[in-house]
């Protein structure tokens, strides 16, 4: 039995932490929480606290004489195939595990690290039966974590015929098997019940009457152990854990007809319900299978016809550099990638000096010095000089939006809505029970037949599916049709978050101004060709807004190799060509002045410690420009803030007009300041600025877009990514995100209303079990339908 006590050893038994508080003492045993209780717990039931030698060693080790059956786990090739990340320590891998199914199987297998210290952490992703795991491969061997996952009744599905090109999820089948012997047994019981509906007195009173009620016992038997067993391991699993989820009425609604059933027919009382039953049953997994190729749509949609509008630099054959989408990307081309620039497949290393910071992977900003002929992952990040990698493996959409939904880049307040939603159906899972008991008590001293028929309908009928389609459907049709028009959305959270915006923050350079349409000017002691040479190869290395508009400057010139980079954010760039320091950035870093002495926007050069000029720059504002502020402004508050200077102010004027505030010679960290301080004084903000350069506002923002413009400046601090090409679209996609909570809202008032006179006749007995069973589904199919075409039909409302 269950109790606290205070004395005993100082330890936690499964996870070796100090007992601060009042230990859990379970089994002679004591635990710091109950998630160290729960594990033990369910190992121990599964005799694995011996196998795993627990008395021995907090958390668990996997044992030493592992099967056979996994030995081919130990091809490094293979690993080098399936792993999606590797460094010298560290292992980041995805497995499809066809067992998850439930709330408590997400909370055991996000909980591994518990099981063994050398798991880093562990994300499932529900809707795909997936598990992302980080773990250390130096101590736990990818084979003893299969090992770990598969004792603990969680083997991950790997097909060894899908190794060579795509990873491939097999078909998930087993509800269609449950569907299938359900119908068959739902079709026999009801030949074998034909003369009770008939009214056949001569048959029913015969000896056959006796045989055939214990054939329907027999039959119902796979119905009840095979076919509903996931309602029943659901609402089991719930009940251990404590907590309450829709399964449990649903399971009580089984177990009611189906003992009450068997009395009846072995007392010689009835016929039962047994019929009722498996229809019930039958129904109920039609509409769960519409509800999961919902769900597989909706993730379908999400990574292969949405996708990332970045770019990055190919060098072609000649040396010649164009920026091409990512996801043209062939295996064997030679990519450019710059300092702070994402790295969007797996390639390995040709030139340069690679400093990869993997903290978008792993969670370890440490940079990794890779060699020529290394191998890099995909999501890593390049700190320093600009380097040439050969791509290895094509473009993962899936990958990238994993990545970019890691819970180290997450905003604490996601998810709102979801949470939300929980605590509602957790709420009408109790209200429903009881207005299904209230309903029973009520009839049973007047028909018991009724009474238990209006006990199971109402289970049955007010189900909140419906309900739990309403937000995610209606969501991922959004995240459809906008990322089918180039604005890519983190995820759902982000549309009700877009929906909320009192305040809009624009960065200037590279977002309001197009950095390929700028005219630049030199003044300044003219450059030989060498030194033109050595600027424009310093200059390559970053991608800065006002870097590449200089860059683009050198058309027609050599680049050579650059040593010793350094990008001082905010300030300028540092590198060394042939043993000579070039200098480029501010006045007040080139010249070391306390202040610019111009309003103009200007890059500094000096080579060795000789200043020799400036470039001028003349910034073109976007097209668009004018007729976005003038939407805006009728809905948001508009301020401008820039790490440049005021020199455009009066231009800036004449598109945002007198109101709003417009911030100058901002760095990094004050663009972050002057975003909390809007939101202590109550605004919803949205900052639209430079995926690399503004990373901290972005990320504090409640929304953040990145301006993507044929290069890749894709961050995992932002919310959103928008194509520079339809920037002028923006007020319709926000407006879009908008009508969508509108939409749920309806969908809510439609399921609510389903619900409420679903509940009049299931409690006034007019409504038979299997009725509610093929009412249910209908719901959800009206939910569906409806949230199709209303998306729609406000997609095209405004153009999109």
């Amino acid at each position: 039995m269950l109790k606290t006590s205070s004395n005993s050893n100082s330890n936690c038994f499964h996870c070796g932490e100090v007992l601060i508080e009042k230990p859990i003492l379970f089994d002679e045993k004591n635990f710091c929480c109950e998630g160290c209780k729960t594990v033990y717990e369910i190992l121990n039931q599964n005799d694995l606290c011996n196998y795993y030698n627990l008395e021995n060693t907090p958390g668990i080790t996997p044992p030493k004489n592992l099967s056979k059956k996994f030995e081919y786990l130990e091809s490094e090739q293979l690993i080098d195939t399936l792993v999606d990340f590797k460094d010298e320590n560290t292992s980041v891998i995805t497995f499809y595990i066809p067992q998850i199914h439930c709330s408590s199987c997400i909370w055991l297998l996000e909980n591994l690290y518990k099981l063994n210290h050398d798991i880093n952490s562990s994300r499932v992703n529900f809707l795909k039966k997936e598990i992302k795991i980080v773990f250390k491969h130096n101590q736990l061997s990818l084979r003893q974590l299969v090992e770990l996952l598969a004792s603990i009744g969680y083997e991950p599905s790997i097909n060894l015929n899908d190794i060579k090109t795509d990873k491939k999820k097999p078909i998930d089948r087993s509800l269609i098997f449950k569907l299938g012997v359900a119908g068959f047994c739902f079709g026999n019981i009801m030949l074998i019940s034909l003369p009770e509906y008939f009214g056949l007195d001569s048959i029913k009173e015969s000896h056959f009457a006796k045989f055939f009620g214990y054939i329907n016992i027999l039959l119902s038997l796979p119905v009840l152990l095979y076919s509903a067993s996931g309602y029943i391991q659901s609402a089991y699993q719930a009940i251990k854990h404590k907590t309450i989820n829709i399964d449990i009425p649903i399971a009580l609604g089984i177990f009611a007809l189906f003992f009450r059933s068997t009395y009846e027919i072995v007392s010689h009382t009835g016929a039962g319900y047994l019929d009722s039953l498996a229809a019930l049953i039958f129904f109920m997994l039609i509409g769960r299978i519409f509800q999961q190729k919902t769900y597989d749509i909706l993730s379908f949609e999400r990574d292969y016809k949405s996708y990332f509008p970045i770019a990055t630099t190919l060098v072609t054959e000649n040396g010649m550099e164009k920026n091409i989408a990512v996801a043209e990307l062939e295996v064997g081309d030679i990519i450019l990638i710059r300092n702070n620039e994402l790295i969007p497949v797996d390639a390995t290393l040709v030139k340069g000096s690679a400093n990869i910071d993997n903290s978008f992977v792993t969670g370890e900003s440490n940079p990794v010095r890779k060699e020529i002929g290394d191998k890099i992952y995909a999501g890593g990040k390049q700190i320093g000089q600009a380097i040439q990698l050969k791509v290895i493996k094509k473009l993962s959409h899936s990958y990238l939006t994993q990545l970019w939904n890691d819970e180290a880049f997450t905003k604490a307040d996601e998810d709102k809505f979801e949470g939300i939603m929980t605590k509602m159906s957790k709420y009408f899972t109790i209200i429903i029970l009881f207005i299904a008991l209230g309903s029973m008590v009520y009839w049973w001293n007047i028909n018991i037949k009724t009474a238990i028929n209006s006990f199971t309908a109402v289970l049955i009928i007010a189900c909140p599916c419906a309900l739990a389609l309403s937000a995610p459907f209606t969501f991922g049709n959004v995240l459809r049709i906008l990322g089918r028009n180039q604005f890519y959305l983190k995820n759902a959270s982000v549309i009700e978050k877009i929906a909320k915006i009192t305040t809009v923050v624009f960065d200037k350079t590279g977002t309001i101004t197009q950095s390929s349409e700028s005219n630049v000017s030199y003044h300044g002691t003219t450059l030989t060709n060498e030194q033109q040479s050595a600027v424009a190869s310093v200059l390559r290395q970053s991608s800065h807004p006002l870097s590449k508009m200089v860059f683009n400057y050198f058309a027609d010139t050599t680049i050579v190799d650059v040593d010793n980079f350094k990008e001082l954010i905010g300030k300028g760039l540092v590198g060394e060509v042939k043993n000579n320091t070039i200098q480029l950035g501010s006045e007040k870093f080139v010249c070391n002045v306390a202040e610019n002495s111009t309003k103009a926007t200007r890059v500094y050069l000096k080579i060795n410690d000789n200043f020799l000029g400036y470039f001028q720059l003349e910034n073109s504002y976007r097209k668009g420009l004018n007729e976005l502020i003038r939407k805006l402004k009728k809905d948001f508050k508009l301020n401008l803030i820039s790490g440049d200077n005021d020199s455009e102010l009066e231009n800036l004027k004449t598109f945002f007009g007198n109101e709003g505030e417009f911030l100058f010679n901002k760095t990094p960290e004050d663009k972050l300041s002057y975003i909390k301080s809007l939101q202590k004084k109550g605004e919803t903000t949205l900052m639209i600025g430079d995926g690399l350069n503004d990373a901290g506002a972005l990320k504090q923002s409640d929304v953040g877009i990145s301006i993507s413009e044929d290069v890749n400046t894709f961050s995992p601090a932002c919310d959103a990514i928008l194509d520079a090409k339809v920037f002028n679209r923006l007020p319709d996609f926000i407006a879009y995100c908008k009508s969508s909570i509108t939409i749920i809202i309806l969908s809510f008032i439609i399921s609510f209303a389903y619900n409420i006179v679903g509940l009049l006749f299931a409690v006034s007995g007019m409504m038979s079990p299997v009725f509610a069973a093929i009412l249910m589904p209908i719901s959800s199919i009206t939910v569906v339908i409806f949230t199709t075409i209303a998306t729609n039909f406000m997609a095209r409302k405004y153009k999109i």
